[in-house]
This record gives structure tokens, sequence and C-alpha cells, in this order.
């Protein structure tokens, strides 16, 4: 099985830049495999060929084919994974039962979140070691990283990305794991808001130090709204501003990190005290 464990890394100058611009180049080659997919998908209709709808190997071999100079300078695994992704989404298009179903869309370079890909990454002495791009002679770098716990296994495609600031790294191991001892017990989970139901009891997911989070977020977005209304376009310049900022991202991590904490304990406890598990499918995003 595959066991991911997510790291902060802390990168020097010099690594943010190049962690930016690989960031900058997996969002360029997801856009551009985006639009290439979408004409030859026009190009078919047109025609009534279905022999020239696109397909990942197509639109990959067509983006290597008219790469750029400057492209050459970056790691070629960042438009290899991003367009076998880009063939997954085209995927799952087709399968209404996916979660968040629709058609890819364009990567934005307004999103808070932005990231890049990459499976030939190594974990050398205690850090996080990067693909070096062919015919690169500059030195490369290891990154520092902080979180992680017993990394064993054969590390496989390893995520990186930027959030406020900040860079993380999802580090997934294939480990090998003993066979799960039957317990010949069944359970029922509800889903409701605010709590989840199963025939055992009931787990909280709104615990008291979380409604506390809430009301700091309440806080701070009610005095950035203020600063903006008084002050205009000019409110985001000042260093009070700033700092406010800061600490209402700060406390969406920290929601963000008690609510992924609670899911994978929670998780966790189903598969190892149950054998069958039944949960209802209603699609609560639409209710």
């Amino acid at each position: 099985m595959l066991r991911t464990q997510k790291v902060k890394l802390y990168p020097n100058q010099t690594m943010k830049k190049v962690l930016d611009d690989l960031c900058d180049y997996r969002r360029y080659c997801w856009n551009q495999g985006l639009a290439l997919w979408n004409d030859m998908y026009d190009a078919s209709v047109i025609l009534a060929d279905k022999k020239q709808r696109p397909n990942e190997r197509k639109v990959r071999d067509e983006l290597v084919a008219n790469k750029a100079d400057w492209q050459y300078q970056l790691s070629a695994r960042c438009l290899q994974l991003a367009i076998s992704d880009l063939g997954k989404a085209w995927q799952n298009f087709f399968d209404r039962a996916q979660p968040d179903w629709g058609k890819p869309h364009f990567k934005s370079k307004k999103a808070p979140r932005q990231g890049f890909k990459t499976d030939r990454a190594k974990l050398v002495n205690g850090r996080l070691r990067l693909d070096k791009p062919l015919g690169v002679k500059t030195p490369w770098f290891d990154i520092k990283f902080k979180g992680a716990r017993n990394l064993t296994g054969e590390l496989k495609v390893v995520s990186i990305y930027r959030e406020n600031g900040q860079y993380w790294a999802s580090l997934p191991f294939e480990v090998m794991v003993p066979e799960k001892t039957k317990t010949g017990v069944k359970t029922a989970v509800d889903v409701n808001v605010g709590h989840f139901d199963y025939t055992a009891g009931r787990i909280n997911t709104l615990p008291g130090h979380l409604q506390k989070i809430y009301k700091r977020i309440k806080h701070y977005q009610r005095q950035l709204a203020r600063k903006r209304k008084v002050n205009g376009k000019q409110a985001i310049q000042s260093k009070n501003y700033a700092k406010m900022r800061a600490k209402l991202q700060r406390d969406y991590r920290r929601v963000a990190n008690v609510q992924h904490d609670l899911m994978q304990k929670f998780t966790t406890q189903l598969v190892s005290n149950y054998d069958q598990i039944v949960i209802e499918d209603l699609a609560v995003k639409k209710m």
C-alpha cells in the first residue's frame, strides 16, 4: 500500500526560485496540453474522423516535439506528469460518479495553491533532492524538511506545492503491511452537519478548540473587511493589513489540519475495527 506523509519544506532563496519556476512550468504545460487537446478534439469532430481524437500520447508527443529552448532548463518530468494527469482528468470526465465531476479547466497563476510533481525525487541524508534537468551544469541543492516519521519504503511520485508563501511536499512510500485480522463486525456511517453517527456512537467534527479558531477567523475577516472599506486598495499595502492576513491564513491552516486529523483517525478506526462499512451516497454539497 501507499503511505503518504506531508512534510514542510525549508528551501533557501536559490531553491525557492527553482521551486517557483517548476510550479509555473507545471501550470504552463497543463494549459498548453489542454488547449492542444481541445483543438485536436474540435478537428476530429469537424472532419468526422475518430482516428484524430486526442489522447495522452498524441498530446505529449506534440508538446515534446515543439519544446522551446528555455524548457530544456527545467525538469522534463514536469511536462510528462502534467499531461499524464490531464489524460486522467479527461477519463474522469466521462464518469459522473467521480467527486467534483466536470471538464478539465485551465490553471490560473492567481490560484492560492501552485505545485508540481516529480517521480525522480530522492531522500539523501535526511533531505529531499529533486531531479536535475539534463544538460544543466549548475550545482544542485537538497531541501530541508520537517514533520516526517519512519521514512521507509520505496518513494513514488512526490507532489510539491506552494501555499501562502510556504512550501510543502507529499511523500508517498510503497510499504508492505500485514494482512488485516478479520473481526466479523459490520457498521454503518451517517453523515451529518457537525458530527458522524455510526453503530458504536458519534464522532464530533466540530470540537470546542475548533470553534475557538472559527471565532478568531470571523474576527480577522471583519478587521480586514473594515480596513478595505475605509482605505480601499491602499489597505492591502499596509504592514498591519499584511500581519492580519497572515494571522487569518495561519488559522485557516489550523482548521484544515484539525479537520484532516479527525477524518484520518475516524477512518483508521473504522477500517481497523470493522470488516464491512456502509456509507450513504447522498450528494451533501448539493443539499
